[in-house]
């Protein structure tokens, strides 16, 4: 008996020149972006003495600032309310938006296109670009930011609740609606207590990420720690410039313990309730 011929596109040196075909296309490729970009690779290497004569101006950073100047208290203070009113505000108008986009929960199939159309507009827009816009119509500060992370939340959240609410168990659902429930009554009885995890998780971990956007739309003339670390470096107070750093590292640091906490609290009080 013969052996089975073995198909050619297994053979070894047939995996061998598609792998090989593979890494010259990927290089050829990055070259041809670096290129096009006109990126210097080197220029990185040559001009390091910029990064050390900057490190050099900044260290020690000047930490008597933290308790000299209390207007930085404040700032931070501002870019906490930032982020959790974004955050809130933006969780609770996406929920009702998410109703309405999921298919086992919005009305109809027109109003369900047109908000994840809307939602998936929202999603697209970059947070700087909404700040831009509110700049001039709000004017300068943290009410802008506020707004900026609202808006930017609504597309993300709107997004993640509607697939939740489409991925719950539809036998719940249908048993409360045969005994007669109205919609409202399926949609506060069957749907939301399955995806109150899934919301819960997101929220939190949506504060953490409007945390850190709050303190770059500062930057951009959104208020908050981000302002003043703005206003640090435009004056080159690079020692001024680096406690502000360290501020804002040891503020979402201890936000995100602080959230934990609070979630995994949530999560255990539930499970005691089952």
């Amino acid at each position: 008996m013969s052996a089975p011929a073995v198909p050619s596109a297994i053979l070894p040196s047939s995996r061998f020149r598609r792998r090989i075909a593979v890494l010259v296309v990927s290089c050829a490729s990055l070259a041809a972006s670096l290129v096009y970009l006109d990126v210097d690779p080197i220029a990185l290497f040559r001009d390091f003495h910029y990064v050390v004569s900057l490190l050099d101006q900044m260290f020690p950073p000047n930490l008597k600032l933290l308790w000299a100047k209390s207007s930085l208290w404040m700032s931070v203070f501002q870019t906490i309310a930032m982020a959790f009113l974004g955050t809130l505000v933006g969780a609770s108008i996406a929920l009702v938006l998410a109703l309405l986009a999921a298919v086992n929960s919005s009305p109809s199939r027109p109003v369900r296109l047109l908000v994840r159309t809307l939602l998936a507009t929202e999603r697209c827009t970059p947070n700087i670009v909404v700040l831009l816009v509110l700049l001039i119509a709000v004017g300068i500060g943290p009410f802008a930011a506020t707004l900026s992370l609202c808006i930017g939340s609504i597309g993300m959240f709107g997004k993640l609740f509607a697939d939740a609410i489409e991925q719950v168990d539809r036998l719940p659902a249908e048993a409360i609606a045969a005994a007669g429930a109205s919609r409202l009554q399926v949609i506060r009885y069957a749907i939301l207590p399955q995806v109150a995890p899934s919301i819960v998780a997101n929220v939190f971990y949506a504060f953490d990420v409007n945390l850190r956007l709050a303190v770059a739309l500062g930057v951009f003339g959104g208020g908050g720690i981000g302002f003043e670390l703005h206003l640090a470096r435009s004056v080159l107070r690079y020692k001024d410039m680096l406690a502000c750093v360290l501020l804002i590292l040891i503020l979402i640091n201890m936000m995100e313990r602080i959230a934990d906490f609070f979630r995994k609290r949530m999560f255990l009080r539930e499970t005691e309730l089952r």
